[in-house]
């Protein structure tokens, strides 16, 4: 259903385990290691990116959920048609509206607009192009732009590009804000840490609201992730895991008379039989398969259903061969 299930990379329990003595506070900010290991696998992942200023977060979930609140807005906040649940419940909390729309130009009036790219549960990608429009959006309302990038490593056959990359801002991070994680590119959901990186005068601003909320990752998960943004090998091998099992699930459910949309990236196959998407998840279920329904991530989506690839191996071959009956 989209929790990581493979093992958590030695590199990355190694370094937890040899910081495992932490008898006083972590810092909110981040440890100087870690920031430079972030900041490195910015430069080789995301490209071209300079000057964007970093903090670290209890997950990625975490952070969602409360930027609204910890940003002080005070109006709509605009979320893409069919999107992750925590970007509604992050402007709820808040006591704020929220406006879904792919197209925020039409909106009119907002105070923030998320993107997510690639998307839960989509998997569709954003060009640069299309994302420039939607920052200089932004920029001519004086509203920040917050990207959810936590599945940025995972393009399959599209190549997703961050908000912090030039081609994106035109070398700019005024008003911008990413988000990303370690759950599932490293394995790590357990460990709960993320970070946000951009415009230096909001994550300034989020960093010393943040201390006084207590919002501190523990010490030993802080060494665990430089050591994480640290290493490429173990995020390539997880990447040749999650292609193998997403080509056997691609050819198995479009056997079966599905359709699929989209899913240029990510974890999941958002698939179709242009039927409710609870008939899709009663016959899946009869098969001993779950799938999650695509009203759970909006409206739209109520004709559609998500396949995650986050299963073992053993059981991708067992639900291909219930496809198959």
């Amino acid at each position: 259903m989209g929790t990581p299930v493979d093992p958590t990379p030695s590199v990355i329990t190694d370094a937890l385990i040899a910081h495992a003595n932490a008898p006083g506070y972590p810092t909110t900010a981040g440890t100087p290691e870690l920031h430079a290991a972030i900041r490195g696998w910015i430069d080789r992942r995301l490209g071209g990116v300079s000057g964007a200023a970093i903090l670290p977060t209890i997950g990625s979930k975490e952070a969602i959920a409360t930027l609204p609140w910890v940003l002080g807005l005070t109006g709509p906040v605009v979320i893409p048609e069919i999107a992750y649940p925590t970007y509604a419940v992050g402007a709820v909390a808040a006591g704020l509206e929220y406006i879904a729309s792919d197209r925020p130009e039409d909106i009119g009036h907002a105070s923030a607009i998320w993107v997510n790219s690639p998307s839960n549960p989509t998997g569709r990608v954003l060009s640069a192009q299309r994302l420039a429009e939607i920052v200089t959006y932004a920029r001519g309302l004086g509203i920040p732009v917050l990207s959810d990038e936590c599945y940025v490593e995972l393009g399959w056959s599209a190549q997703p590009i961050s908000v912090l990359h030039p081609d994106v801002n035109g070398g700019d991070l005024t008003g911008i804000v990413a988000v990303h994680s370690l759950s599932k590119r490293s394995t790590m959901a357990g460990y709960r840490f993320g970070f946000l990186a951009g415009d230096p005068r909001i994550v300034g601003d989020l960093l010393e609201r943040r201390k006084h909320l207590g919002e501190m990752v523990p010490g030993p998960v802080q060494h665990a992730a430089a050591a994480a943004y640290s290493d490429d090998a173990h995020v390539e091998l997880q990447r040749t895991r999650y292609a193998r099992r997403r080509a056997q699930l691609h050819a198995a459910v479009e056997s079966a008379g599905f359709t699929i949309d989209h899913s240029d990236a990510g974890l999941y196959l958002w698939i179709t039989r242009d039927e409710s998407c609870w008939d899709v998840v009663d016959w899946f279920a009869a098969r001993g398969i779950l799938v999650a329904p695509g009203d759970f991530y909006g409206p739209r989506g109520a004709r559609h259903v998500r396949v995650a690839l986050t299963a073992t191996d053993t059981a991708v071959d067992l639900a291909v061969e219930r496809l198959a009956v």
